[in-house]
């Protein structure tokens, strides 16, 4: 596993256990995390945090995942910025659908440490 100490990664979900995981998870790792509580608390943060990863839950009040995804993927500062889905649907539609927004990848909640961990040094990587 590379260090991933440095990186800013934002989590966005309604769950305050799923935050509360992945900001553990990550904060281990010698990640920086910025949570977020849904879509429009992301997109506030985001331009303040510029995070270099972005981790989304598909279901959420106000703007669902694929909403926000959609949004971060549409403005060209954040194009580049890989948005990973998070969710327990698990289904094919679900996956297409989040690449048609522009996901990078589609996480399977719950997710494990690893998994989590995985998928940041995959994208962090690339984009590096």
């Amino acid at each position: 596993m590379s260090n991933l100490a440095g990186v800013k990664v934002m989590v966005i979900d309604d769950s305050n256990t799923i935050r509360r995981s992945a900001e553990i998870f990550l904060g281990q790792a010698g990640c920086e995390v910025i949570l977020a509580e849904d879509g429009f608390d992301a997109l506030a943060k985001i331009s303040d945090h510029q995070p270099d990863l972005i981790f989304v839950d598909v279901m959420m009040p106000r703007l669902d995942g694929y909403q926000t995804c959609s949004l971060i993927k549409k403005n060209p500062r954040y194009k580049s910025t890989p948005v990973i889905m998070l969710s327990s649907k698990d289904g094919l539609f679900d996956r297409a659908r989040g690449r048609m927004v522009g996901s990078d990848e589609y996480l399977t909640k719950p997710f494990t440490k690893d998994s989590l961990l995985a998928a940041v040094g995959a994208h962090v990587q690339t984009a590096a």
